[in-house]
């Protein structure tokens, strides 16, 4: 019993299988053996229809010659009867008929194109019927001009020309070959009318078998029609299945749909928001820079304004006081231009000029200015342990670095207090203290007894603005000014604060190690005394008036010969009536050209000349391609830093820190 359900269930299977797959491979049998029958036949009638076609075009190629053979006949003959009757009719006619005969040629000539066979001889019988043509001309010339036994001869010697011959010879062998080429094309065109007819009966032989194929494949669809409508019945289900799925999906893409505009809503309610804290933060930050730079610069413009009043009073009675006052207006300037260079620097527009400084003297030497800043009611204490080590650093802008470090200290304890300074030395190692390499550096410290800060306030003191002064008192910018200056010395910052224990800051900066002898090399410019030169011939180009008069004037009290152009335009033209001109004085932004721009510009015989540039803006020296190596000196300077920037100029030399400006 189990042996013949085995057997009968195996036999279900086979059926199936030969059900299922039987109809495929006969399809693909049929169709093809269906293709191959009917490429075999197209290519078939394309060989007969081209057999066919080539015939035609030898019959073609035949007619045309005959055609050709009888029209020349026809116009000699045309040509005899108008030399012996001297009717000018058939004169014309004559001409009528050569040219048809041409024309025929020339259709000869077309047809026969692509049968190489006939090419050379075509291109023969040309030659030949223009020789002749031209002879048949000159007979029909003389007998048109009346001379009608002259033409007889011709005409007769003519008759027996090489010309003549050689187009009947020619004529013959297009013929000939044609008539070969024709048997061949015949033969071909038998060939494929017994091609077509063998196609024809297998064509009629594959439809039997494909009847009987179609047949038996009905059978075999027969037997697997059970099967399929079962099959169809599980897709039936299945596909109801799915459809509802697909409506689940369809309603929970919608809830989604619905979710994600929600929130895009409330991101963009929350950006704008966002934009509205930012301005109202910006605007507040705004505020606070106006009036603390305000605040500063009005305490330096009324030094300066009342050190220059008292001066101009005591100038005549008491010198000596007058110089004094001078004196305060020139430090009260100095000031100022050290304000504008510190905002210059957090704008990150003011380059570094390092040099090798021994923190101990840089200390010392601001004792006084220290003392002076915080007031009579603080103690005031240094602790010098560097020792000899020393730091490579900008010196302009770490005194400006100390000198806000205590003065920020003077107002953390309220004007009254103990103030201590120290330097030391300190070992590191590899990010001991914030980024810092291990290493070797400089400690320098500024401690306070003041009222300290909390942990809230101490996370946000080096945020740029951010001050805990009234409106007008500060800027906010002093401590993230020394730490963008402390960071671009490859050093590092760290403050110690508590509330009401004081607050200690303490700079860590790199030691620099020099050469023997650096000291004398890395000594301010404004120390050394500026080469003498002859008086010398200076082109001062400078759009605005008063600069250019006062530079004009501080130049001529130097001892040299200023010539004044007050637009770049016209530097070419001055420079060409001022052949002993020997240096250029430039200022750098002018309307229209730049300084740079203008002496790119300038021709190729002044290129030899020294160029100082002269510019208010300190972010200018930072595009060292546009000065090209010239001297740079900033503004505002003094008349001897003017004389140490031309002696530099006109020497050929650059003092490092201008250099570096320039780098």
């Amino acid at each position: 019993m189990a042996d013949g359900f085995f057997m009968d269930e195996h036999a279900t299977g086979w059926r199936a299988f030969v059900a299922r797959f039987l109809p495929l491979v006969l399809v693909i049998l049929l169709v093809g053996s269906l293709g191959t029958l009917l490429y075999s036949a197209s290519h078939a009638a394309r060989d007969h229809e081209r057999a066919l076609k080539e015939q035609r075009r030898s019959f073609e190629v035949i007619a045309l010659a005959r055609a050709f053979e009888a029209k020349t006949a026809r116009a000699e003959v045309t040509l005899a009867r108008y030399v012996i009757s001297l009717d000018p009719d058939t004169g014309r006619l004559f001409q009528d008929q050569w040219r048809t005969a041409a024309s025929q040629l020339k259709t000869l000539n077309y047809t026969t194109r692509h049968s190489d066979w006939q090419r050379g001889n075509v291109m023969a019988l040309q030659a030949a019927f223009e020789q002749r043509g031209k002879t048949l001309s000159e007979i029909g010339l003389r007998t048109t001009y009346d001379q009608k036994m002259a033409a007889l001869a011709q005409f007769h010697q003519a008759g027996k020309s090489r010309d003549l011959m050689r187009i009947t010879a020619l004529l013959d062998r297009v013929i000939q070959a044609e008539n070969a080429r024709l048997q061949e094309r015949s033969q071909a065109v038998s060939l494929a009318g017994d091609r077509n007819a063998w196609f024809g009966k297998t064509s009629q032989l594959f439809g039997l078998v494909l009847l009987v194929c179609v047949l038996f494949a009905l059978w075999f669809a027969n037997a697997a029609y059970s099967e399929r409508r079962n099959a169809r019945r599980q897709a039936d289900d299945e596909a109801e299945r799915a459809d509802r799925l697909e409506e689940a999906v369809a309603t929970r893409t919608a809830e989604l749909s619905d979710a994600y505009e929600r929130l895009k809503k409330e991101t963009a309610e929350r950006a704008a928001a966002e934009e509205n804290l930012r301005q109202m933060q910006k605007m507040d930050a705004v505020g606070q820079l106006t009036g603390g730079i305000a605040h500063d610069f009005n305490n330096m413009l009324a030094v300066v304004v009342g050190g220059l009043e008292l001066a101009k009073r005591k100038l005549r009675l008491k010198p000596q006081e007058a110089n004094r006052h001078l004196d305060n207006a020139m430090e009260g300037a100095n000031r100022a231009a050290a304000l504008t260079r510190r905002l210059l620097a957090f704008a990150r527009s003011e380059p570094l000029l390092p040099s090798a400084v021994d923190p101990d003297a840089l200390v010392a030497g601001l004792s006084d200015l220290i003392d002076r800043s915080i007031g009579d009611q603080i103690t005031m204490a240094f602790e010098n342990e560097a020792k000899g080590w020393r730091i490579f650093v900008d010196q302009h802008q770490m005194e400006n670095a100390i000198l806000n470090l205590c003065v920020n200290a003077r107002d953390a304890m309220d004007g009254r207090g103990r103030l201590i300074i120290r330097t030391g030395q300190v070992q590191l190692a590899h990010h001991e203290v914030g980024e810092c390499a291990g290493g070797e550096y400089v400690t320098l410290s500024v401690s306070d007894d003041g009222c300290g800060m909390t942990p809230e306030i101490l996370s946000r003191v080096f945020e740029p603005f951010f001050t805990t002064k009234p409106v007008g008192k500060g800027t906010g910018l002093g401590l993230s000014q020394i730490f963008g200056f402390v960071h671009q010395s490859e050093g590092e910052i760290r403050i110690d604060s508590e509330p009401g224990r004081g607050t200690s800051v303490h700079l860590y900066l790199p030691r620099h190690i020099g050469a023997e002898g650096e000291d004398a090399m890395d000594a301010p410019a404004l120390d050394r005394e500026p080469v003498l030169h002859p008086p010398t011939r200076i082109l001062v180009v400078e759009d605005d008036p008063r600069v250019l008069n006062q530079t004009m004037a501080a130049l001529a009290e130097l001892g040299h010969l200023p010539v004044a152009c007050d637009h770049p335009s016209k530097a070419v033209k001055l420079l060409a009536s001022h052949r002993d001109i020997g240096l250029i004085v430039s200022d750098v932004l002018m309307p229209d050209m730049t300084g740079p721009e203008m002496v790119r510009t300038l021709p190729a015989v002044y290129a030899h000349l020294p160029v100082l540039f002269v510019t208010g803006y300190a972010g200018d020296t930072a595009e060292s391609a546009d000065f090209g190596g010239h001297e740079v000196l900033r503004k505002p300077y003094t008349l001897t830093v003017l004389a140490q920037a031309l002696s530099n100029a006109l020497s050929g030399s650059h003092h490092p820190g201008t250099a570096a400006a320039a780098e």
